[in-house]
């Protein structure tokens, strides 16, 4: 009987798949740019419902489906929908907190991206650095024309110097385009299969208070494991390059994240001003070169230290 359930769900959740998908292909535009952030939610919620060994029974036969009804330009999507849904949904199955689901979620996610990566510039030939630049060279083009006509020639010139040299940098931050975009990927997609499964099943699945955001200590490992890639490897490396820089930028970013978590936390021990935390924030992203990496590293104390149980002790 359970078999039975099982099946017939999975059959379920992979025909609302593949019916998001082709919606989605059919419906370009601000419908289909917004029902991309659904497409994990079967995947989550099946997962949720019956562990990865059946989330991973469902990804494969949606990637068997969207092959037979889609197109083969939709495989990607389906990477990118399964692994971070399966990553999200496993960690809900496992009855992890709000805040550790986000972050395995988020990994999955950055999984997929990079996935998507590889698959485009290995099997289509499409190289996302290459057309940054080839973007890049015709805003550049465009912005020179508008110079030229403005300003005098010694002035025009090193204006325009300024605007090619800040223009070749924006190439070099793809990863960390990636690794923020699996980050609120992951966000939405865990928030609206919350109100899903809360809708169906009547349950409280919500995101604890922000002050109570507590990572799992594996962040830790990632993040010095990448760190240390990123010093071995180089951009010769291709994937491995890849992988380890965004995985490097996907940590850092929640590391931040959790050290912002213990500032609001300990205003709130200390019983200071709620103003307090926000202004320490808001310096902090207005001054990230010095600012951020202390918090980073009051978030590495946070989660290995146990800083949150001392502070709490000496109450």
């Amino acid at each position: 009987m359970n078999n039975t359930k099982r099946i017939t769900e999975g059959a379920l959740m992979t025909g609302v798949y593949l019916l998001l998908l082709l919606v989605i292909i059919f419906m370009p535009g601000i419908i289909g740019s917004l029902l991309l952030f659904v497409l994990p939610v079967p995947f989550i919620f099946y997962t949720y419902r019956h562990g990865w060994k059946s989330g991973a029974l469902m990804f494969i036969a949606s990637l068997i489906f969207t092959m037979l009804f889609a197109t083969v330009v939709s495989l990607p999507i389906t990477l990118l929908a399964g692994v971070g849904g399966i990553s999200l949904g496993q960690a809900m199955y496992k009855e992890r907190s709000s805040y550790e689901t986000w972050a395995i979620g988020s990994v999955g996610f950055i999984i997929g991206i990079v996935g998507i990566y590889l698959i485009t510039q290995l099997f289509f030939g499409i190289s996302w650095a290459d057309q940054v630049r080839e973007s890049l060279n015709q805003a550049f083009t465009m912005t020179e024309s508008m110079f030229s006509g403005m300003l005098d020639q010694e002035n025009a010139e090193e204006q325009l110097q300024m605007v090619r040299e800040q223009l070749n940098v924006l190439p070099d931050i793809i990863p960390s385009v990636l690794a923020i975009t699996g980050i609120v990927y992951a966000f939405i997609s865990q928030w609206l299969t919350y109100k899903l499964v809360n809708r169906i099943e009547q349950t409280q699945f919500k995101f604890s208070p922000f002050r109570e955001m507590q990572l799992p200590t594996s962040i830790l490992w990632y993040y010095f494991f990448s760190l240390i890639l990123n010093y071995i490897v180089s951009s010769e490396n291709g994937m491995v390059y890849l992988a380890a820089i965004n995985v490097f930028t996907l940590t850092g970013i929640l590391l931040v994240l959790q050290g912002f978590s213990f500032i609001v936390f300990y205003a709130q021990v200390k019983k200071w001003s709620k103003a307090i935390p926000i202004v320490v924030i808001v310096l902090s992203l207005l001054l990230p070169q010095i600012l951020l990496y202390l918090v980073r590293i009051l978030g590495i104390i946070d989660i290995g230290f146990s800083l949150r149980q001392r502070v709490e002790e000496k109450k």
